[in-house]
């Protein structure tokens, strides 16, 4: 053995050979790779997009039952748990959004609906015509499936307000207008209420036919 080589306190090859690699059990590295997986998953879902199902028609014929959305969560500003306020908000909601929020008279309930009416905007139903701040407004995307009108003294759906949207609230309905439980008859969303903004279908299950509706898949929607 040559001196030189060792005098320093450098191991010999057959002592470097003797040293067992280090490994981490294998299931301390599925436990981490799920925690990892985990914490990605939840700020994903808290600040950047998250899934819903639409439960109900009354946003047809825009989205149907069974049609499964991806709904935008920064768009509008994130909300961080426990504190008030949004923040790195791109805009705020505009007329014509389709938006996921909590239910007002239910916070865990999720609703969707399309905004109708901005702060400070004054909403009126005639005939079932909307009416915003005196001047008729409709979107492409509304229906009314029912002929019928129904007084104002019996139901709000045909015949409401005139209201003020308060600041920082918003008026909204549902496309498929004689089917909606919305604005007119709970209320006003808050800005602290909505989740975000709907953007497309990534998938879409028919479950009266018992079919996928392939032609919806991938749909943006208006």
């Amino acid at each position: 053995m040559d001196y030189k080589e060792t005098q320093y306190g450098q191991s010999t090859p057959s002592e470097q050979a003797a040293e067992p690699v280090k490994k981490k059990h294998i299931v301390r590295e599925y436990a981490e790779s799920i925690i990892i997986a985990v914490i990605l998953a939840l700020i994903i879902r808290t600040f950047v997009v998250q899934a819903f199902k639409i439960p109900s028609g009354s946003m047809e014929d825009t989205l149907a039952i069974g049609d499964h959305i991806l709904v935008s969560k920064f768009i509008y500003g994130t909300k961080i748990p426990f504190v008030d306020g949004r923040y790195l908000k791109i805009r705020d909601p505009k007329r014509g959004d389709v938006i996921v929020f909590e239910y007002p008279e239910d916070p865990s309930k999720d609703f969707i609906k399309r905004v109708i009416g901005l702060p400070g905007d004054t909403i009126q139903v005639v005939q079932k015509q909307v009416f915003i701040n005196g001047k008729p407004f409709s979107v492409p995307q509304e229906v009314h499936k029912e002929k019928d009108v129904i007084p104002a003294a019996q139901n709000p759906r045909d015949n409401f307000g005139p209201v003020t949207v308060p600041e920082n609230s918003y008026f909204v309905m549902g496309d498929n207008r004689d089917r909606s439980y919305d604005s007119r008859f709970w209320g006003f969303v808050k800005n602290s209420q909505i989740k975000g903004l709907a953007f497309i279908k990534y998938w879409s299950w028919d479950r009266e036919k018992f079919r996928v509706r392939w032609g919806s898949i991938g749909d943006i929607i208006k």
